[in-house]
């Protein structure tokens, strides 16, 4: 999507889940100010976190020297969450579906399944290591 956005917020967080919590309140922060509806509020928090908890766990794979950023931008039409590792990224489209019967049952793999679901875009970009999920005012 190429899309005129002002940048709202940037942040940078270590690569520890203690991180979410600062997120979470980046979110609620955000989603005051621009006066998002319930409904899509829960949905950015879902997918937002989930976000920067895989760029924590999978792309930086935990390591503490590491770290992630997450810029909010912003116009009229769209809200996009961006989030980046420093990890070497993925293809994503090599995730398994996780509807699949043979997935059902196995403890991970949703979240980026989430993110799709409950965003209005989700785009990929630098070998998976950076996501923009977008949301419609």
């Amino acid at each position: 999507m190429d899309l005129k956005l002002a940048c709202l917020y940037e942040i940078k967080l270590p690569s520890n889940p203690a991180s979410i919590a600062e997120v979470e309140n980046l979110i609620e922060r955000t989603c005051s100010e621009l006066k998002v509806n319930e409904d899509s509020f829960g949905n950015i928090l879902i997918s937002v976190t989930e976000g920067v908890n895989n760029a924590i766990l999978h792309g930086n794979k935990g390591d503490l020297a590491t770290f992630v950023t997450l810029s909010i931008l912003s116009n009229d039409a769209w809200i996009c969450f961006r989030v980046q590792d420093q990890g070497t990224g993925f293809d994503p489209d090599s995730i398994p579906d996780p509807t699949a019967p043979e997935n059902l049952l196995k403890e991970n793999g949703r979240g980026i399944f989430l993110m799709k679901s409950l965003s209005d875009n989700l785009v990929f970009e630098k070998n998976g290591a950076l996501v923009n999920i977008y949301f419609r005012r």
